[in-house]
């Protein structure tokens, strides 16, 4: 079992039901999934930086990417329709707890002057969180690295407010700015 999914059925949860007062456990809010993104604009030029992004997210997450393509045909980006132009994986489960548990632990600390993140939710219980480097997760060797990416995770809670998905995700170690 997952170090993540071990501390959360024996600490977050019991923290969560006592200051939300919820009678049945399954009202508790826990973490559905998680998505990572990486959009590759230069994809468009070469198929190589595709690869590369594949590689990468590959290596971060432990789970092969899903290329994403063109919806539309944009000429002032010379792009067509169908063109690959990113790649995103979903993680659910062990993935998606031993992912979240590099991030918080490993992966965020090693930002340059990092302060913690913003607390801002989505509204529904859901967080949003850009990275503009690739390279902050320990998988990924620095000297192989053809070109620095950014990438947007989304953890997708069972959270029905934005104040129980925050306090579910500091209860799992996210640095919040206060």
């Amino acid at each position: 079992m997952a170090r993540l999914k071990e501390f959360y059925s024996d600490t977050v949860a019991p923290a969560m039901r006592e200051k939300f007062e919820y009678g049945n456990p399954m009202e508790i809010p826990r973490i559905e999934k998680i998505v990572v993104n990486m959009g590759v604009g230069k994809a468009i030029e070469s198929s190589a930086q595709l690869d590369s992004a594949v590689k990468d997210m590959t290596a971060i997450t432990g789970q092969q990417p899903q290329v994403t393509r063109a919806r539309k045909s944009i000429s002032n980006f010379k792009l067509r329709e169908g063109m690959p132009i990113g790649c995103r994986v979903t993680l659910r489960r062990e993935r998606m707890y031993e992912f979240l548990d590099r991030l918080v632990n490993s992966a965020l600390p090693r930002i340059r002057d990092f302060r913690g993140v913003s607390s801002r939710m989505s509204g529904r219980g859901d967080y949003n969180l850009g990275l503009k480097e690739q390279f902050i997760f320990p998988e990924i060797e620095f000297d192989k690295i053809d070109a620095s990416r950014g990438m947007n995770i989304t953890l997708v809670t069972s959270a029905k407010t934005d104040e129980e998905g925050r306090e579910l995700l500091r209860l799992f170690g996210m640095p919040f700015r206060n």
